[in-house]
């Protein structure tokens, strides 16, 4: 990158972004403020100087760079920003774009400080031949990292076809935009339609009455349909989710593979040890679960492409669902399971979206000298281990002598709960331990107390301590 000497320049920052005029060879006692005041009528004379000394880039080019301390610093809220120059032709559309991990925006200047555009990814039509200003800005106070900027011109597409493999840049103005799609080949497609200016939403239509939605299934108000495909003739509608919307989009159409031996398992029977892919396109798909040898098993189901949910059912009105307990929208049932057989559940959160997911099914050994108690008598002074599985459990605690009552319930698979009731008052406690574990510390008369011990969401499932202590206390029964 070239370099230009220049006297000492000064920008005033607003909003979070780097904005303001310039002040030419700024004593360093004066604030940001009082020298943007200073130099407001001489902006048309002195504006073109905010280039010099700034690192210059060329369309098309990425740079890497880092906002630190050292960074110009922005007055207004205190984040820090970086400026680079940047020659522009006219009638170009550009694209300016930041990734990394530095949380930024990056914003477009004239030469003479005016603000054209700031955004993550800022695109812009050059009017004027000339000299731009871009500055990469931190987000807030605390927003510093490595980065990368990228830019490009975009060449404006108005074909109405897209070939898969081949992305195409496009302008949407009004309500909408038709475009065919031609699948050749049997298989898992990922179609993208991505956008700045405004939230994106497709369509997509096929052979067979064949028809998917989606919003914001890639992120950040961009849509995504991911599925797998027949050969055939289909139709993407790009469009804003909201009304019309005006802005540039790119649209993309690309063959995915299939994980592991290539094969999708939709249904059918799920042992113990079994992990399969499977496709979720709208309905929900159910697998036979067998147990032969009762104990601890755990259940989970993975997606990078829906919020995948689980539903467990058994004899006796056993029933177990979860939602996110696998962490990342991943689902996770972990329990203890009777000898017998199940209906197993795969499907999403809300019944929409479509993609691939992983499930599998694996047995959980209990530490060694575990022994799980679910019921019974509570000695004071003891430690057992249980299974909680979304019914809470019932424990008794008798007292020979008034006594001062810790009750501590740790578990590393579920957010506790612990309830202490007596013939004539309750206590109860969420976390009160160290995490989301529970802890409860009460005096207490002598007499017959029922401890329960819980999740306290009934989504949750796993294996706890439950620890109870109990030191003799002067305590006198109500007159």
């Amino acid at each position: 990158m070239a370099k230009f000497s220049s006297p000492t320049l000064v920008l005033v920052a607003a909003g979070g972004v780097a904005a303001g005029v310039l002040a030419a060879q700024v004593a360093p006692s004066f604030t940001a403020m009082a020298a943007a005041e200073e130099s407001t009528s001489m902006e048309q004379v002195e504006a073109p100087q905010a280039l010099v000394g700034l690192d210059n880039i060329t369309l098309g080019e990425r740079i890497r760079g880092e906002l630190t301390s050292a960074g110009e610093l922005n007055g207004n809220d205190g984040s820090r920003y970086l400026r680079y120059a940047i020659t522009l032709e006219e009638g170009a559309l550009v694209e300016i774009s930041l990734s990394g991990a530095l949380q930024g925006v990056v914003a477009l200047y004239d030469d003479h400080l005016q603000l054209l555009e700031s955004a993550e990814t800022v695109h812009h039509y050059v009017e004027e031949d000339g000299d731009y200003v871009v500055i990469v800005s931190g987000a807030d106070a605390r927003s510093y990292g490595p980065f990368t900027l990228n830019s490009r011109t975009i060449e404006l597409s108005d074909a109405d076809t897209l070939d898969v493999g081949t992305p195409m840049d496009s302008w949407l103005e009004g309500a909408s935009r038709e475009v065919a799609l031609t699948i050749e080949e049997a298989g898992m497609y990922q179609i993208e339609m991505r956008a700045d200016e405004f939230d994106a939403y497709l369509e997509l239509s096929g052979p067979n009455n064949y028809n998917r939605e989606d919003d914001d299934g890639a992120g950040n108000l961009n849509a995504r349909i991911s599925d797998f495909l027949a050969p055939g003739d289909y139709t993407i509608t790009a469009r804003s989710a909201f009304g019309e919307g005006n802005g540039v989009f790119t649209l993309s159409a690309e063959p995915r593979e299939l994980p592991n031996d290539g094969e999708l398992r939709n249904d059918g029977s799920v042992m113990p040890s079994d992990t399969l892919s499977g496709w979720f396109s709208g309905q929900e798909l159910g697998y036979q679960l067998e147990i032969e040898e009762a104990g601890m098993y755990q259940i989970d189901m993975r997606s990078s492409d829906i919020d995948s949910y689980l539903v467990l059912e058994g004899s006796n009105g056993y029933l177990r669902e979860n939602d996110d307990s696998g962490g990342n929208y991943d689902a996770s049932i972990a329990d203890f399971l009777a000898p017998g057989s199940y209906q197993l559940t795969a499907r999403t959160a809300y019944g929409s979206g479509s993609g691939l997911f992983t499930l599998s099914v694996e047995p959980r050994e209990l530490p060694d000298d575990v022994e799980l108690r679910n019921e019974g008598e509570l000695t004071p002074n003891e430690t057992l281990n249980g299974w909680y599985g979304g019914e809470p459990l019932t424990y008794e605690l008798t007292l020979e002598e008034s006594s001062l009552v810790t009750l501590s319930l740790r578990s590393a698979d579920f957010d506790t709960y612990l309830e202490l009731r007596g013939e004539s008052d309750s206590h109860s406690d969420d976390d009160g331990g160290n995490g989301t574990d529970s802890r409860l510390e009460q005096a207490l008369l002598p007499g017959t107390y029922t401890v329960i011990a819980r999740g306290f969401s009934v989504s949750g499932s796993g294996m706890f301590e439950l620890q109870v202590s109990a030191e003799p206390t002067e305590m006198q029964p109500d007159a």
